[in-house]
């Protein structure tokens, strides 16, 4: 058996993906995957180093915020389809995975067009664009969460959760070996702070603006800055015993064993982790998401009373003191944590691949 699986761009999108391959190669031993990803985008780097082969694709996807920048966006579509067709017809597979991301399209549009059978995984709680397109002639659709038939058909939908990250299912470390591997203290309430890998500008900034009183208040940081600006943050928080940082993190299963309390993005993948983990959360949902998708995504928990939002446009006024509130308060954290248990979803891979299997055998 044969499968192509398609999408990337952001790790919510690329560790489902992992995590899916994983899956069908433990249902379907000798299965041989192929990913298709965006040329220059992370996938490029994290699938590889997962142990399976990807091409990429000459594909990007629209700009909201330069539309100048989108002028050769249609010339690229053309010659990713070109591209796709050749992939297709020299992999033959048996199927095709998008998970969402620009290269989901052309390819999962291809596979179609050939009567090759399709599959979405949705990770959001508002679907993309590429995806709603793409609904009508899929096999099936795997969602995140519930409440999707405004995007798809019913008849088509299963709701099997994110798959999440082996290591931070497995939950294998202990508070203190976290802290040490980190070089804080247990005895101390700890604050993790996730922004995504290229960071989070107004969440950045309101750790960097309050390093002293976060020492004041005798709380620990694990700040993860991104890549943009990391050396400054570095530099800032260098005469801070009580603070880690760096521009990411590789080990995010020790990085959620040593937080109380999160300060995070809201990416569906983020969101699906923390429900994992078990932690009380500050979500700041990016404001330029699709749609507003990771409002939604919080909202999903927010409206469980199991976690916080704070709007972006509000950070800088109201996320110090909301995150060291919650930080100090025992019993909403431990609220948090009862609220998300039956939330957090630990076999949505397996569940996926499952799906997949059965159609196909049908």
């Amino acid at each position: 058996m044969k499968a192509i699986i398609a999408g990337g761009g952001t790790g919510g999108h690329i560790f489902p993906a992992i995590a899916i391959a994983a899956a069908l190669e433990k249902q379907v031993p000798g299965i041989e995957l192929l990913f298709v990803g965006a040329a220059g985008k992370m996938e490029m780097e994290k699938v590889p180093a997962a142990g399976y082969k990807i091409i990429g694709l000459t594909i990007a996807g629209f700009n909201r915020s330069n539309i100048f920048k989108n002028i050769t966006l249609p010339f690229k579509l053309i010659k990713s389809f070109f591209q796709v067709r050749h992939i297709l017809s020299s992999f033959k597979p048996d199927f095709v995975v998008g998970v969402g991301g620009y290269s989901t399209f052309p390819v999962l549009k291809m596979a179609q067009a050939k009567g090759i059978p399709t599959f979405i995984h949705e990770a959001n709680s508002f679907a993309g664009k590429s995806n709603q397109m793409l609904a009508k002639n899929a096999t099936a659709i795997f969602t995140g969460t519930a409440g999707m038939e405004t995007f798809f058909p019913v008849n088509k939908l299963f709701v099997t959760g994110n798959p999440v990250r082996a290591n931070i299912i497995a939950a294998s470390h202990t508070r203190e070996a976290a802290h040490h591997f980190f070089g804080l203290n247990p005895n101390k309430k700890t604050i993790l702070i996730v922004g995504g890998s290229l960071g989070a500008n107004s969440i950045n900034e309101v750790i960097h603006n309050n390093l002293d009183a976060f020492a004041s208040l005798d709380l620990q940081l694990v700040w993860q800055t991104g890549k943009t600006s990391a050396t400054k943050y570095a530099n800032a928080a260098t005469n801070y015993s009580n603070v880690w940082v760096g521009a990411f993190i590789a080990e995010m299963d020790m990085a959620y064993a040593v937080a109380d309390v999160v300060i995070s993005r809201a990416g569906a993948m983020s969101v699906a982790e923390i429900c994992v983990a078990g932690k009380p959360a500050v979500f700041v949902p990016y404001p330029f998401a699709a749609e507003d998708h990771q409002t939604a995504n919080a909202n999903y928990l927010v409206n469980n009373h199991a976690a916080l939002l704070v709007p972006d446009t509000q950070a800088a006024a109201t996320l110090f003191n909301t995150v060291t509130a919650l930080a100090l308060d025992t019993t909403q954290q431990q609220t948090f944590i009862k609220n998300l248990q039956p939330l957090a979803i630990t076999n949505a891979a397996e569940v996926v691949a499952a799906k997949i299997l059965q159609y196909l055998r049908a």
